[in-house]
């Protein structure tokens, strides 16, 4: 039987290779069409995307005085004012062998008095150290007599320094490397020159009079040290030709070469860029079968001013060329860009956004010229660093016009609605459809501010295409707003009738935006070479691709693929979460874990939880199951298979370090089935620049928001409520969804009817938008600038939308006053879980480990290592309560966590639970959408519920005078 699927295997294995060489053999690109490269002059906004003036339009107006010739500098020590707020310490620093500030917080302001020598042109320079905090940049704002002096100044990032734990990596039990965590460079003292590479290649500048002036910083994140701030001259860089005129000879002409391995980098600036496992011909190394990190880069590498340095030795002084082995088929045939420096200089202009032209797979390709050739570096024997920058500025100002465009389409949109009287956000409920208008006699303009805008449209798409030479998708985008457009124009008069069309454009600009900003680069290797030598490095043609897949497929059958075998004896654990937290797991078990207990535990990643089901069900069953889905432990439990841990010695103390609200999705007839690992907190988000242009808070309570609503309606713009987040109302209306004995639905109960008619009437009668697709895009470009969300919004915000740094925040949601004053905000919060398998037969080892990786210490090392690997992105929102203290959140944001963290409180799960979410769906689209009696509705879903229910119960074997009673819970949780 065993050869017999073996060759089954085999025939399976060679049709599927047969189909990769025919369409290798197919596949041949096609000619490249060339796009006119139009002028940029219109591209240049006057505005920031948070409104304000931008750094791009001073640089293209022109700075009225010349480049300074002398700078002056300012020691940090010998401030003259600072805020309350501001927490510092001045201190004797070693290294520089002088006084330091160290501004331990990212409060308030510090201020030093400078006198500028002469009017001119400036660079600023901060010599600084970044204090322990989180694995985000340093941010402060830049003032100059308290006022910024463009947009951007208002967020100055002040890097971080990162490398890998150790290199090279260790390998697992069955060979597969697993990534470091990652190190700061701590008190490494860094004079930076401050550069934007989402606005200019070169280091920006300020425009300066001659006198005393005060600069000022404003804390926005991080804690940082200070030795001193300096204006100084700008420097100019040679183009190519001057730069090797200026350089010496050329070397004695020996054949040299050596290549370095991407992913052995020295030092990189932020935590996110990160190593990848790649597995095709000439890939270095070759990782035969297993997953070893042999690439950097790609789409963990692409946001602007991220760098990568690498050390190299060259044998003696001369002239050398730089190769790059990359891949850079992230954004369809869009070019990546990125400035170069050696010895943390620019060499010559040409290395300012630098292209990389878009491929379909690796290629080896010298730093060259337009023509091909290579350009010569001129390094002296020894060390050298190598750094590469993701830049940006090359495209930010068409970001900037497409977030003008926007905001005019918006402005157009809102005189519609405006003579219309229709301020519904994604319907025309309102319009009356038998009157015919005349735009033309309300707003003359009207039509030529629509034909202004298409124009607009026009130019942008064109040096789009013109910049990339191809059709990329954004500029596909637009060519379909162009089309809509000019549509409308033919009639504005049926413009009223159609008046979505202006907010879905909008939709599908904001959707583009941001993967038109990225700048993805997947790296191999780096070779420095002088110029007469060929190290004669290859790439895959395709019958290289057809032998590497044959070897590839015939190694499955002997390849071992998880560590199941490895210790027989050991305890099972299945996890279902990515491969970077499985090998975190299991370093942390092995050094720790199984250190202090002796047991050995193998640890295994499964795709999702049916293999769970599968596994159970032929008796193939880990010990302990984690990152499994909330309602899973109960729901084993209900089938007999989860073990009961309130039974376990200790339960009770380990059932203390998570928040009770969350722990009442795990109990059973008053019996315990589970316990969270980690607590996605429901939040409200908000800009905090719309809200103060528009001069409104941040709502506190429901009846706020009605409030706010006509203010931000008026002006374009809405709030963004989760439609199927039904919970929410029901809990803060006091309703519960179950009877008390937990065998019939109550969602008919007074309460609970209050509570579907404030869910219902957000959409009906107020007229929140029903399907928000991506919310971040609309909260970025203003249009939803508030909003409820889970808490992953704050990691996507600060990564993808650094220019709103200090322009948004994170709050509770709003709740309903009660009589002593205080706001009710319960809201269910969703968990991953862990559970113990009933037919384990280390149910007592299970227990020991599952109350290890529970505890504060392991969650907060966990937590904190696993976000070293990538950054914010692999944040840890750890359930354990202590634990969460210790991650690296601002004061701010902590406090706001532990305040709605005390207002959790999540569903019981009964049998036939999983009709409700199904049945309020359904009752929501009656009512909402068919304009059916909330009632009615109701009823009848609670109807569909309990057949369910009785259903499920009997198919269980419940008796009719069984229960599983619900314990009552409305007292907010209070931590000691």
């Amino acid at each position: 039987m065993k050869q017999r699927n073996l060759w089954r295997g085999t025939i399976a294995g060679g049709i599927v290779l047969l189909v990769i060489v025919i369409v290798l053999w197919r596949w041949s690109p096609g000619e490249p069409e060339s796009y006119p490269v139009i002028a940029d002059d219109f591209l240049y906004s006057s505005l920031d995307v948070s409104g304000k003036p931008s750094y791009i339009q001073l640089a293209k107006g022109g700075l009225k005085s010349g480049a300074a010739q002398q700078g002056v500098q300012v020691l940090a020590a010998d401030y003259t004012a600072a805020s309350e707020e501001a927490d510092l310490q001045q201190r004797q620093d070693a290294a520089k062998q002088g006084e330091v500030l160290d501004w331990t917080n990212s409060r308030g302001w510090v201020e030093w008095e400078i006198d500028i020598p002469q009017d001119g042109v400036y660079n600023l320079t901060i010599d600084y150290a970044a204090l322990a905090g989180s694995f985000s940049p340093v941010v402060r704002g830049v003032q100059i007599d308290e006022q910024y002096a463009f947009a951007e100044a208002e967020r100055i990032s002040l890097e971080r320094t990162w490398q890998d734990d150790q290199y090279p990596y260790a390998r697992n039990a069955i060979g597969n490397e697993v990534r470091p965590v990652q190190k700061e460079v701590l008190k490494e003292w860094n004079e930076r020159t401050i550069t934007d590479y989402s606005l200019s290649s070169e280091p920006l500048q300020w425009e300066l009079k001659k006198g005393i002036h005060k600069l000022r910083l404003i804390g926005v994140k991080e804690p940082v040290s200070l030795y001193s701030l300096s204006f100084v001259p700008p420097r100019t860089i040679p183009d190519y030709k001057q730069y090797l005129a200026n350089s010496a000879g050329t070397g004695s002409g020996k054949a040299w070469f050596e290549l370095y391995e991407a992913e052995h980098f020295s030092r990189k600036n932020a935590v996110r860029i990160r190593t990848e496992s790649v597995s095709e011909p000439y890939v270095s190394p070759d990782p035969e079968g297993k997953i070893v990190y042999n690439v950097i880069g790609g789409e963990y590498w692409k946001n602007p001013g991220e760098a990568l340095e690498w050390e190299f030795t060259v044998p003696e002084t001369g002239r050398y060329a730089i190769d790059l082995k990359y891949f850079q088929g992230y954004n369809g045939k869009a070019p990546s860009y990125r400035t170069i420096m050696l010895d943390d200089e620019v060499p010559f202009q040409e290395l300012l956004h630098y292209k990389f032209t878009a491929n379909s797979g690796f290629e080896i390709k010298s730093l060259s010229d337009v023509n091909g050739e290579p350009y010569l570096f001129h390094l002296t024997a020894g060390k050298h660093r190598l750094k590469l920058i993701a830049d940006n500025s090359v495209l930010r100002p068409v970001v900037l016009s497409l977030a003008e465009f926007n905001a005019k389409l918006a402005a157009l949109e809102r005189k519609v609605r405006a003579i219309t009287g229709n301020y519904s956000f994604d319907s025309e409920q309102n319009l009356d459809e038998g009157r015919v208008w005349e735009l033309a006699k309300y707003d003359p303009d009207f039509e030529q501010e629509l034909q202004t805008l298409i124009g607009d449209a026009r130019n942008i798409r064109d040096f789009l295409q013109g910049a990339n030479q191809a059709v990329t998708d954004p500029s596909t985008a637009l060519s379909s707003a162009i089309s809509q457009l000019e549509e409308l124009a033919g009639d504005i008069n049926e413009i009223p009738s159609r008046v979505k069309v202006f907010s879905d454009i909008r939709a599908s600009i904001n959707t583009w935006s941001k993967p038109l900003e990225a700048q993805p680069l997947q790296l191999d290797y780096i070779v420095i070479r002088t110029p007469q030598t060929d190290p004669q490095l290859k790439l895959p043609n395709r019958w290289n691709q057809l032998q590497y897949a044959t070897t590839n497929f015939m190694r499955t059958f002997f390849q071992q693929y998880d560590s199941s075998d490895v210790n027989e004896d050991a305890l099972t654990v299945w996890v279902q979460r990515g491969k970077d937290y499985v090998d975190l797991l299991q370093v942390m078990i092995e050094q720790q874990f199984t250190a202090e207990t002796g047991i050995k535990v193998n640890v295994n990643l499964i795709p999702n939880q049916n293999v769970l089901v599968m596994g159970n069900a032929a008796g193939d069953q880990p010990d302990v199951a984690l990152g499994l889905t909330m309602e899973t432990p109960v729901d084993y439990a209900m089938r007999g298979a989860a073990a009961e841990l309130s039974a376990f010695p200790g339960f009770g103390e380990l059932a203390a370090r998570f928040n009770p609200g969350a722990m009442r999705s795990y109990v059973l007839d008053g019996k315990y089935y589970g316990v969270p690992e980690t607590e996605a907190y429901n939040m409200m988000f908000y800009r905090t620049d719309l809200l103060d242009e528009l001069g409104v808070d941040p709502p506190e309570t429901w009846d706020d928001l009605l409030k706010l609503l006509p203010t931000l309606q008026e002006n374009g713009m809405t709030f963004m409520y989760p439609k199927l987040n039904f919970m929410l109302p029901f809990y803060q209306q006091g309703a519960e969804f179950y009877m008390a004995d937990g065998m019939k639905p109550r969602i008919t109960s007074p309460e609970g009817l209050a509570a579907f008619k404030q869910w219902t009437n957000w959409f009906v009668k107020y007229d929140l938008p029903k399907d928000v697709p991506a919310f971040f895009n609309h909260f970025r470009f203003g249009d939803m600038p508030i909003g409820i969300s889970d808490i992953t919004m704050y990691a996507q915000l600060t990564i993808a939308a650094p220019e709103l740094a200090g322009h948004w925040k994170m709050v509770p949601l709003p709740g309903i006053r009660q009589v002593d004053g205080t706001i009710a905000r319960w809201a269910p919060q969703e968990t991953t879980s862990a559970m113990i398998m009933k037919k384990s037969e280390r149910k007592d080892d299970a227990w020991k480990f599952l109350n290890w990786w529970t505890s504060e210490q392991v969650q907060s090392q966990f937590a904190n290592d696993i976000e070293s690997f990538a950054g914010i992105e692999y944040r840890w929102y750890t359930a354990n309560v202590n634990a969460l203290q210790t991650i690296p959140w601002s004061d701010e944001d902590l406090l706001a966590l532990n305040e709605q963290g005390r207002w959790t409180k999540n569903m019981p799960y009964v049998p036939g639970y999983y009709f409700l979410p199904r049945e309020m769906d359904f009752a929501w689209n009656n009512t909402v959408v068919s304009g059916k009696p909330p009632k009615e509705t109701l009823e009848k879903a609670e109807m569909s519920i309990l057949r369910e229910m009785r259903r499920k119960q009997l198919e269980l074997g419940m008796t009719p005078d069984q229960t599983l009673p619900i314990a009552p819970y409305d007292k907010p949780y209070g931590r000691e």
